[in-house]
Parts: structure tokens; sequence; C-alpha cells
């Protein structure tokens, strides 16, 4: 059984997921676009990066391949599908998860740790930590403004589908922790089953201990 780490032309998170997965002794490997996904994949990662230069919209070509209509019925299937960054575009834009992910409100690319707010903790991306827990876990992105309609926003939250939000140190929501000006300040969501999740922030990056902490782990944990 094996993670398909997903790779397009201009992803460049792949290895940092493949080395963060393989730290929690999860077989993965990565997967070029056009290959298809292996037969026993039991998970896919969507990694970060620019793929297509961010053209059109960041993640708008990548979310066209053939590769994401598998994506999609295995996410169909209970299959555990993530997308990081570039991997969220790609998620929102292929229709995985509802919402965008569009320009920073500061119109500049930020790369940064960050604090995030558990808001669900019962889901297998969340079942490591406890609702309220503060994270640390870097950003890095200029298209990461999380935007949807404001009624479609209201049912998300209903359905407690909202994963992370922006906060600070001490969980506090609030517009001066908020680094991308996302509405309502979410940093991750749910798909329509808990299995698909997109976040804009890097647990990759925060899996293995001597680079960039190890908030993100848990994350990572849903493959196991």
């Amino acid at each position: 059984m094996t993670v398909a780490i997903v790779r397009f032309g201009g992803s460049n998170c792949d290895r940092d997921a493949l080395r963060a997965l393989q730290h929690l002794d999860v077989d993965a490997e990565i997967v070029w676009h056009e290959d298809g996904l292996p037969a026993d994949t039991s998970g896919v990662v969507l990694p970060g990066g620019f793929s297509y230069g961010d053209y059109l919209r960041a993640g708008a070509m990548a979310a066209q391949s053939p590769v994401m209509d598998d994506v999609r019925a295995l996410a169909a299937d209970g299959v555990p599908v993530l997308g990081v960054c570039n991997g969220a575009q790609i998620g929102s834009e292929s229709g995985l998860t509802p919402g965008a992910f569009t320009t920073n409100a500061s119109a500049r690319f930020q790369c940064e740790h960050v604090h995030l707010r558990v808001e669900n903790a019962d889901t297998p991306w969340t079942r490591a930590y406890d609702e309220g827990d503060v994270l640390s876990i870097p950003i890095a992105h200029g298209e990461g403004r999380f935007e949807l309609d404001d009624d479609r926003l209201d049912d998300l939250e209903t359905e407690n589908r909202v994963l992370f939000r922006y906060c600070d140190e001490d969980g506090t929501v609030g517009a001066e922790s908020n680094p991308n000006g996302s509405k309502h300040s979410v940093a991750g969501v749910l798909g329509e089953r808990e299995t698909v999740a997109v976040m804009m922030p890097h647990p990759e990056r925060a899996t293995l201990p001597d680079i960039g902490g190890t908030d993100g782990q848990g994350v990572l944990q849903a493959f196991d």
C-alpha cells in the first residue's frame, strides 16, 4: 500500500513530503502525473510548488490533468487525500474541496511560521490533536487567501468542515494573526468526506525534528 505524491510540472515540495512521510514510516513514492496512480495507492498527497507557473490561476492547469479524475475517484471511495499549498489550490480548482485560494491581501509572497488553531479534532488529519490546540507550521505562498461566498462559508462552519484557523500564539483569532487575509481566518478545510482535506500551511515542513519542529506530524499521521 503506497501513498502517491503527485508531481506536476512546477511541483517543488514533493521531496519534502516524501521525506516527511518516510520519517513517519509511511510507504510513499513520488508519481509523475502523466503516469497515473499506482494500483496499490492507499493515499494521495498533492504537494506544494508552482504547478505550470501558476498560469491562469494557481492550481488551475494541474487540476485539468487526467490524474485528477483518478484522485477524485479515490477520494469518493474514502482514500485519504491531502492537498498542501499549491496542492490545496489544485484541490479546490478540481472540486475536491469548496472555496478558492487567491492573492494574499498583502499582494506579496509570504514565507514565515504561523500559528494554527485546531478547529475540528475529530478527523483523520487532526486525531493527534485536541480541539483548540495551537500549532506552529510554516507558510510559503503568494496566493493563499481563502475565499468562499458567505452562505456557503456559513454552511461549511455549521458542518464543522473548517479544519484549521490562523491564530495568535495563545489561540486568539483576529486580523493581526491572519497572514493572507483568508475569510474567517480559514487555513484548512475538509471536502465532503473527512478523508479529504486541503491546507495552505506546510505540515511536511514541520515534521522532521531538526527542521521546522514537529507540530505538523499529526496531520501526516492520517496516512498511517
